[in-house]
């Protein structure tokens, strides 16, 4: 399969030589045996058309989709018009930009940041999926608050209740998508080290602890990426 990571982010430069990229950690989760493009989104790379992949992977990132940023319309664009014509997948920010592409609405949230290892509960099981809930790390402060028309709320949690949305075909012959708020690409070393990073800017001491800690249980990240895997799989006819 060939499969477009869209980076709209990168972790803190002081992380890379230790983790990589974002779309190096989605090549790890999802594996070896897919052709893989990275797109610079930040710096004004897109796909030309829809059909240059099978699927495209939205990355997270530290923006907002909100922001007056002159790279998030041409993102936004490009979801509209390649809708359907290849699969997507959003993570974290991509979660977001998905969502309010389609015409849903994100804020930042009263509720603060969540990060650490949340629980998702999954409320309708896809095909895709087979868990009843899961626990991965999530990073975030902005929320998916209001749905896009063809959103269905496949899982979430009392802190994120749009945590994980597929969206619908009407016409029954295009590709799907799913976006999800959680991130499946963050290995728990990974994740600690970006919440020491932001320990005293973003986060108290108090708060980064406690998030740290929870990072010490088991979580799903395998799991997810099995999910994604599937999806790819249904979304692209294989």
């Amino acid at each position: 399969m060939r499969i477009g990571l869209l980076e709209t982010g990168a972790p803190p430069a002081e992380l890379q030589p230790a983790f990589g990229r974002y779309g190096g950690m989605f090549q790890t989760l999802l594996g070896s045996d897919h052709n893989y493009a990275i797109y610079d989104v930040q710096a004004g790379q897109l796909p030309a058309t829809a059909g240059e992949q099978d699927a495209y992977v939205i990355t997270g990132s530290s923006a907002g989709v909100y922001e007056a940023l002159p790279w998030i319309d041409p993102l936004s664009d490009f979801l509209r018009s390649a809708r359907g014509e290849a699969a997507f997948v959003g993570v974290c920010f991509g979660h977001q930009i998905m969502a309010q592409a389609f015409g849903g609405q994100v804020v930042k949230s009263e509720r603060g940041w969540g990060v650490g290892l949340h629980r998702y509960a999954v409320e309708r099981p896809q095909g895709w999926t087979d868990a009843a809930s899961v626990a991965i790390p999530a990073s975030h402060q902005d929320q998916v608050v209001s749905l896009p028309p063809s959103a269905t709320v496949i899982g979430g949690s009392a802190f994120t209740p749009y945590g994980l949305l597929s969206y619908d075909d009407a016409s029954g012959r295009k590709k799907g998508a799913i976006s999800m708020q959680f991130h499946p690409e963050f290995e728990p070393a990974y994740a600690a080290a970006l919440i020491e990073a932001r320990r005293g800017t973003r986060y108290t001491d108090e708060q980064a602890d406690a998030a740290i800690a929870t990072l010490q249980a088991p979580n799903d990240r395998s799991r997810v990426g099995g999910w994604i895997r599937a999806f790819l799989d249904q979304a692209t006819g294989r």
